[in-house]
């Protein structure tokens, strides 16, 4: 079974320095429908103006992903960890028993694009911690690849795991899931066919009792896929 989020129905949020797409409830925006699933909380577009950025904030209790599509992205927090991230690293970080950070577009003339995610944890009360990886576009390139997860490159504190795949017009990828597991494909950028559904830029897609996820790219496309418990 697949249940498609069409990207116009996410929900929406302007401010002068931030455009923000939302595919479950978040913040002030609330939809009893999507409010997350399995162990997937939040997914959001988030388009960040020159200058622009998040002043120092609380997070507790989450294990959060941000994979930049475009632009750049500068974080700090309070356990001292600091970096700049760029299309092709991943940032994962802990929040457990609580952190404070902020985000900004170190840019003074070009937007940054991204996708963040939460994941529910394990338990709460971890340890906050920091990382951010690069990968090559030759290891995303054609195929789903594990980028985090409890085993993956960059390990999260939950029985999630996220895959990217890059593909050019035409090309296809696979990714089986075992029994009883679910997956949710968020299509960054790009049109595809899932198992023969039509997907299109923004668009998500919750998938149950499917054994295969198959995707064949319409147009050069960015995908991330979550294999859930």
């Amino acid at each position: 079974m697949i249940e498609i989020r069409p990207s116009e129905e996410r929900g929406h949020s302007q401010l002068p320095w931030l455009d923000s797409r939302f595919t479950f409830s978040f913040d002030r925006y609330y939809d009893p429908r999507h409010v997350q699933f399995r162990s997937l909380r939040v997914i959001n577009e988030d388009t960040i103006a020159p200058g622009g950025g998040f002043p120092t904030h609380p997070h507790r209790d989450m294990e959060i992903l941000t994979w930049v599509l475009g632009g750049a992205l500068e974080h700090r927090d309070s356990t001292g960890a600091t970096g700049v991230i760029r299309p092709g690293e991943l940032q994962h970080m802990t929040a457990g028993r609580g952190v404070r950070h902020s985000e900004f577009n170190p840019s003074a003339k070009d937007p940054t694009h991204l996708l963040q995610i939460w994941i529910l944890p394990e338990r709460q009360g971890l340890d906050p911690s920091y990382q951010q990886l690069a990968f090559s576009d030759a290891e995303l390139r054609g195929k789903f690849s594990l980028v985090a997860g409890r085993l993956a490159p960059v390990p999260i504190r939950q029985d999630a795991n996220l895959l990217i795949a890059r593909l050019d017009k035409g090309a296809k990828a696979e990714h089986s899931l075992d029994a009883g597991r679910h997956g949710w494909l968020q299509v960054a950028r790009g049109a595809v066919r899932l198992n023969g559904t039509e997907l299109e830029a923004g668009d998500g897609a919750a998938i149950s009792d499917e054994r295969e996820v198959r995707v064949e790219s319409r147009e050069p496309s960015e995908l991330l896929l979550f294999d859930l418990a």
